[in-house]
């Protein structure tokens, strides 16, 4: 679209994804089997003939700019004529280096906004599962004559203290606003996609406004500026957290999910190494799964998404979990209702999500490990046999002599020192 820019914000540490974004931003965290969190705004932009782009980066960016690269994927390695930028935060006499909320990032970049000269800036949350056409919204904004326009929809009421919530008159202007209310009014969220005016960036992202649902979005309706809803009806996911995470991938896998990424008129584009593709030995068994390429099972597969390489051997049985990329279920070991990170050995005959008992919070983790879901950390190695319960945490990089015994007990953490591993590892994050 003409005289548009989308800023993607991709500074996030994902707190509560536990391990899974200990050595990566939240927006790089895998997704789908071959997905990363971001390819999503990314595919969303070209899908919708937004072709400039700014990516806004902070905590630990190293993997998401690998994975990005050029831009080539996303149809983004321009020269002239739009393109992907990656743009990390810096020291100057004016700025102090961190951002220090969602405004803030846009605020200390507004030269890079003004380079570009849109009309229009379409700021986005790097870390959201959607598939939408921003071009009906846009429209609607220029249509209104709108200072700002909010993607908004409802959700359940159980999520809405997390998200900010709003009101809309008839016309759809936005005449209430409560960002992450303990007790909210109404089931109408912000997703976290915005449409500005050029000319309201600058007169509304000032020094102490630094996020844009605590500060910029109140100040202007308090001052009267017009800001209006744009309400999206289509499937949208914020995966902040485990449980949210590990559903999000298990709504892919059933007969009609939810988000079809199937569809071939609105592609979900990727970075993609070159892998053979998926292969089932004579003895294996695959059920309402998702299996990327470079696969091989030899074992038992149910309501599970795979990343490339994963093997699954003789015997063993993956089920209700996400395995990603390149790791090993040994022969005849068990994973239930888990979350395996990258390069992992699961020890032949092991364990991982064990008992009844979903409901002994992780210690470690409060209120990240909680509804029976165990999460194994990059590069961990499980021993032969053991048996780890609900809730664990296992650490990364972890070996047989960090565990106390051959039984994990729901509800604990299993962590190794890796202050002298190297910092950097092919193939991290």
């Amino acid at each position: 679209m003409q005289g548009v820019l989308a800023v993607v914000l991709a500074g996030g540490a994902g707190e509560r994804l536990s391990a899974l974004s200990a050595i990566r931003s939240k927006p790089a965290v895998p997704f789908g089997g071959k997905y990363r969190l971001i390819d999503f705004s990314l595919s969303n932009c070209v899908n919708s003939d937004v072709d400039s782009v700014l990516v806004l980066t902070q905590y630990n960016p190293r993997s998401l700019i690998d994975h990005i690269g050029t831009g080539r994927p996303w149809d983004l390695d321009r020269m002239h004529g739009g393109g992907i930028k990656i743009l990390q935060p810096y020291m100057s006499r004016e700025h102090s280096g961190w951002y220090l909320g969602t405004a803030d990032a846009v605020r200390y970049n507004m030269h890079e906004i003004d380079q570009a000269a849109p009309d229009d800036v379409l700021v986005l949350a790097g870390d959201h599962i959607y598939k939408m056409d921003y071009r009906p919204m846009i429209a609607a904004h220029r249509a209104t004559g709108a200072a700002a326009t909010v993607a908004v929809r409802t959700v359940p009421m159980a999520e809405a203290s997390r998200m900010g919530i709003c009101a809309l008159d008839a016309d759809n202007r936005i005449v209430d606003w409560e960002e992450k209310p303990a007790a909210p009014k109404s089931d109408l969220a912000s997703m976290g996609v915005y449409v500005f005016t050029r000319d309201a960036l600058h007169e509304w992202l000032g020094d102490s406004r630094s996020d844009f649902g605590h500060d910029v979005i109140p100040a202007m309706l308090a001052a009267g500026a017009p800001v209006y809803g744009h309400r999206f009806d289509g499937y949208w996911r914020d995966v902040g957290t485990i449980e949210a995470y590990w559903a999000a991938n298990l709504d892919l896998v059933g007969l009609v999910p939810p988000l079809d990424l199937f569809d071939r008129t609105w592609l979900i584009h990727t970075r993609s190494e070159e892998r053979s593709p998926a292969k089932l030995g004579p003895d294996a068994i695959a059920r309402h799964s998702l299996l990327s390429h470079g696969c091989i099972i030899n074992g038992t597969v149910l309501n599970s998404v795979l990343s490339p390489g994963v093997r699954v051997y003789e015997g063993a049985i993956v089920r209700d979990s996400i395995v990603l990329l390149d790791s090993e279920i040994g022969p005849g070991a068990v994973v239930d209702s888990a979350i395996i990170d990258k390069f992992v050995h699961v020890g032949a005959r092991a364990v991982v999500g064990q008992g009844d008992d979903r409901d002994v919070p992780n210690a470690d983790e409060p209120g990240h490990l909680y509804t029976g879901i165990t999460v194994v950390a990059e590069r961990a190695h499980i021993p032969v046999g053991t048996r780890i319960g609900r809730n664990c945490l296992i650490g990364p990089r972890v070996v047989e002599s960090d565990f106390p015994g051959y039984v994990v007990p729901s509800g604990t953490s299993v962590l190794h020192d890796v202050a002298s591993a190297p910092a950097t590892e092919p193939g991290q994050g």
